[in-house]
């Protein structure tokens, strides 16, 4: 899957960004549900902040693994 990715152009950098990307998306969504107006707004917004931020662990292990890709790839 690595390999594919990295045929596909993706490289570790991009993942990482990904990574970050979605704990400020995390970050994001919680200050949004602070600031809804019903309960079951503010509820589902931190269901949604939750469920970006598990995908956060996702890109960093792909980031790693890439990164791995990538110094095989070299030598």
């Amino acid at each position: 899957m690595l390999k594919k990715l990295r045929e596909a152009g993706i490289t570790s950098d991009m993942a990482y960004a990904a990574g970050f990307c979605s704990i400020g998306l995390t970050i994001l969504a919680w200050f949004a549900s602070r600031s809804g107006g019903d309960r079951a707004n503010t509820a589902r917004a931190e269901r949604w902040g939750l469920f970006i931020g598990e995908w956060a662990p996702t890109f960093m292990a792909l980031g790693v693994g890439l990164k791995l890709e990538e110094q095989s790839t070299e030598e």
